[in-house]
């Protein structure tokens, strides 16, 4: 049996850095752990995992000339977890923004869980136990 403990890091590829960072920074709340100097990929922090490896969501940046993602992607979508007590502020706040935010339930967790699109198209849940 293997060994794997949790999950560290989602690399997602980006056309649009800045826009990426505006939407996973911004307006989600994960801090950037990269240093400043480094551009390119930009790491930020989505939990405090454990032993000193945080949970990761990584932007990294295509070439100028890549073409548009083919549909459907291969990514079909990534759960960030939030506080019970902060789930329904979350989709307000999501709401006031602008985005569209489609509820669901989760088929195995009991939570209670929302979905938005990023700006790459790439569907975000957040998810918070009941």
């Amino acid at each position: 049996m293997g060994e794997v403990r949790a999950l560290a890091e989602v690399v997602l590829w980006v056309h649009d850095m800045e826009r990426a960072l505006r939407f996973y920074r911004d307006t989600l709340g994960l801090p950037v752990i990269s240093p400043p100097e480094r551009t390119n990929p930009i790491f930020l922090k989505a939990g405090e995992g454990r032993h000193g490896i945080p949970s990761m969501v990584v932007l990294v940046q295509l070439p100028e000339d890549a073409p548009p993602f083919p549909q459907p992607r291969v990514l079909h979508h990534l759960a960030l977890e939030v506080a019970p007590d902060a789930f329904e502020r979350e989709r307000a706040r999501l709401e006031s923004l602008g985005f569209t935010v489609r509820g669901g339930r989760h088929p195995v967790i009991p939570s209670r869980t929302i979905y938005v699109d990023d700006p790459e198209g790439n569907e975000v849940e957040l998810i918070a136990a009941e």
